[in-house]
């Protein structure tokens, strides 16, 4: 029987069940240690609060248990995906970014890994097959891209890349496994910001590492253990329970920014909309048929900067903050951290709100 997304949603909930004897908590205990009993050969044993967690264990088995891989947890999703870059890069290699994503991962990039001897080329994520991926030990694509929602084929990506003798690394951070698989489109590695949708309720910096390489997992494994870019336990477990509701949101913000999308589309103070799941966006065929659901994110062009900043700061329903797939819809003016946008560019996450009552203090805010 083929999984579904919602029957891995279903056994998710579950997944403890095996391991239970008759009087233990049903809800993960959080394990606080940084030191485990150890008389004689440590083999085989929980050995140092760098190495293991029993906590991390369980997160890890629910997202490698949504992504059919293997996970590795990490601090955050710039942990996991520098944990990606430094255990797998060499001087001499050279990489391939999006132009388009994550601001951030581009200035690790140029301030750290150059200076170790790794050159770095750029490309639209619209535009991330044209040219080809001849010389390049690792290639990385972002799609929908943040914040600018563009799109690129993953497979198509994956397999020119594999031609080439390259690496793909996909952050699907925008997305989650619900919304994307990329490991079933081709990616050879997976990277993502727990601290987003999965959390949820924006109370925790996390992230991972999937592949179904066993190469890979242990040489980024072993970087985490050696370099200590490890989660707390605390914050592992605030992951655990929020993964337990991320198909119950996930679903609903998804079915709000649809319903939502379509007004603001139509709204006369709005220049433009980005949304995958609108007909006539440049991404929608593309994304029908490499992703499961549209996403939460929508991208507003608003007519100048003030404009833009007036309707996140006058929005009863908007949180003005950076960040995004919390509980609470929330927005920001992507210019203002440099992001090649429109001043008034608006990246608005839908959250968990009623619809009809978000629609509502929406169009009090742009009135």
């Amino acid at each position: 029987m083929t999984e579904t997304p919602q029957s891995r949603a279903a056994r998710l909930a579950h997944l403890r069940r095996d391991e239970l004897a008759k009087g233990d908590p049903v809800p993960l205990p959080l394990t606080m240690a940084s030191m485990y009993h150890l008389p004689g050969d440590p083999t085989g044993f929980n050995q140092y609060g760098r190495f293991f967690n029993p906590t991390w264990s369980a997160v890890e088995k629910l997202l490698g248990h949504l992504e059919e891989a293997t996970a590795l947890a990490f601090p955050s999703g710039m942990a996991a995906i520098s944990a990606v870059f430094f255990a797998l890069l060499k001087s001499g290699d050279r990489i391939l970014l999006p132009s388009d994503g994550y601001y951030t991962t581009r200035v690790l990039a140029d301030r750290f890994l150059k200076s170790m001897g790794i050159a770095i080329d750029t490309r639209p994520t619209s535009s991330f097959l044209d040219g080809g991926f001849e010389s390049y030990r690792l290639v990385f694509v972002e799609t929908p891209s943040n914040p600018g929602l563009d799109i690129c084929d993953i497979a198509a990506v994956a397999g020119a890349a594999h031609a080439a003798g390259a690496l793909v690394v996909a952050d699907n951070t925008t997305m989650t496994p619900y919304g994307q698989r990329p490991l079933d489109l081709g990616a050879d590695i997976v990277v993502a910001a727990d601290t987003k949708a999965p959390n949820g309720h924006s109370d925790v910096l996390f992230g991972h590492v999937t592949s179904r390489n066993p190469e890979i997992v242990s040489a980024v494994a072993d970087w985490r253990k050696l370099s200590g870019a490890i989660p707390g336990p605390f914050e592992a477990w605030l992951v655990h329970r929020g993964l337990e509701t991320l198909e119950v949101r996930f679903d609903r913000m998804c079915n709000s920014a649809e319903v939502i999308v379509q007004r603001l589309k139509d709204h006369p103070a709005i220049d433009a909309v980005r949304f995958p799941g609108l007909p006539d966006d440049p991404s929608h065929n593309l994304a029908r048929m490499q992703m499961d659901r549209f996403g939460f994110l929508i991208g507003l062009t608003l007519e100048s900067e003030q404009a833009a900043e007036s309707f996140i700061n006058k929005c009863a329903l908007i949180q003005p903050a950076t960040s995004f797939g919390g509980v609470h819809s929330s927005a920001e003016r992507r210019a203002r951290w440099g992001d090649a946008v429109a001043p008034g560019y608006v990246r608005l996450s839908v959250g968990c709100e009623p619809a009809e009552e978000l629609w509502r203090a929406m169009q009090e805010a742009l009135a």
